[in-house]
């Protein structure tokens, strides 16, 4: 179980109070992949904030099922600078799993993101985009029931990007655990999600099923056309030169 229930959460910018998530009631079906979809500041980040239970709500409720393991993929790599990148993905493991299982975990992980060779290098010394699949490793290692991603791709180039969107939804068929990544990128929510949520200004305006199999190809026509009814429908749907759309920072 996955809910939110007219959650909203409010900060204070500079002695104003900033509404980031709006009355948001969303249900996150137990094995499904959803994207969620918004111009920058809409409150996307917020909303996975909640579900992962980084942040609370200002009012509603979250619900999630206690017993389930959650996994969370930051837009940053966020990794321990001292620590390799195989002890990077091993560390969550440590003291939950034996040591045989936990390097058979990390190869495992290192492998669906291509990092088989960088496996002894130093965070230093990875490229911002090797950075942050190890860090995609590291959530994929601890074999969660319930995977967040927020923006995960943003910061790799279009091939590892396109290799990894792959990686990420045949996880997904192979143990079914609830998915639900976060993008501003039109193309990759219709590419990778069942179904698309669409946001503004703190608010869910819409829900699109996206019934087409996978894998789906971004020149395949009916991934184009549902790509470009929505984007018409956010890019008309609110001013993009609206303070209260695009001048939000995200928590």
């Amino acid at each position: 179980m996955l809910e939110l229930i007219d959650a909203s959460r409010q900060y204070d910018v500079a002695g104003r109070a900033v509404r980031a998530l709006d009355g948001v009631s969303e249900r996150f079906p137990a094995g499904s992949i959803t994207t969620v979809v918004g111009r920058s500041g809409c409150g996307k980040t917020t909303l996975l904030r909640l579900l992962a239970g980084l942040t609370d709500p200002s009012s509603g409720e979250v619900r999630r099922d206690a017993a389930r393991s959650i996994g969370v993929v930051f837009q940053e790599a966020r990794l321990m600078p001292w620590l390799d990148a195989a002890a990077n993905v091993a560390f969550p493991l440590k003291g939950r799993l034996g040591r045989a299982e936990i390097a058979a975990r990390v190869d495992e992980a290192l492998t669906l993101v291509g990092l088989t060779d960088a496996r002894r290098a130093l965070p230093a010394q990875l490229s911002g985009g090797m950075a942050q699949r190890v860090a995609i490793a590291r959530a994929l290692a601890q074999r969660p029931d319930i995977l967040l991603l927020d923006e995960p791709f943003s910061a790799l180039d279009a091939f590892t990007r396109r290799s990894l969107q792959r990686v990420l939804v045949d996880i997904w068929r192979r143990r079914r655990s609830t998915v639900v990544l976060v993008t501003h990128d039109v193309e990759e929510a219709v590419l990778l999600g069942e179904s698309v949520v669409e946001m503004e200004a703190g608010r869910v305006v819409g829900r699109v099923a996206v019934d087409l199999p996978f894998p789906r190809e971004a020149t395949d026509p009916a991934v184009v056309d549902l790509r470009r009814r929505i984007l018409a429908r956010l890019v008309g749907g609110a001013d993009p030169f609206n303070p209260q759309v695009c001048s939000r920072r995200k928590p």
